[in-house]
């Protein structure tokens, strides 16, 4: 059991070095982020940055093992948003078949992060929301 725990802990710090990059990419290229951003959001390339800065926090918060069933949560409804209005949309609109494929890519990349979130908030047992009392 204890080797399972360390290759899962090992799998978790993975995942938050990865977001942590991910979110320092968003600010050192904004502009070449902004166009994933749906043109009916508002707001612009204000929402490069809030992505960054929550890639960042939620790798951080895996990292330190600190609200760790709240921040799972968000970034998976986070993936599952990009997916919904970027990558889907992308597909469908893809001129030519590469461009499909990298937006299918796109797509399982972001609902496998968003599956592997669920599944580290959902192992959190010992964070709670205190929304309720049974977790």
């Amino acid at each position: 059991m204890k080797h399972y725990h360390v290759v899962s802990r090992i799998a978790i710090y993975l995942l938050s070095v990865i977001l942590i990059i991910f979110g320092i990419f968003h600010f050192m290229y904004p502009r070449d982020t902004m166009v994933y951003v749906p043109i009916w959001l508002i707001g612009g390339i204000t929402w490069v940055y809030i992505i960054g800065a929550a890639f960042i926090l939620v790798g951080l918060s895996f990292l330190t093992n600190q609200y760790v069933k709240f921040t799972g949560y968000v970034l998976a409804a986070l993936l599952i948003f990009f997916i919904l209005t970027i990558h889907v949309p992308n597909y469908n609109h893809a001129g030519d078949k590469e461009m499909r494929q990298l937006a299918l890519i796109n797509i399982l990349k972001d609902a496998a992060i968003a599956g592997f979130a669920l599944h580290i908030a959902a192992g959190a047992h010992h964070q709670h929301f205190h929304l309720e009392d049974s977790d």
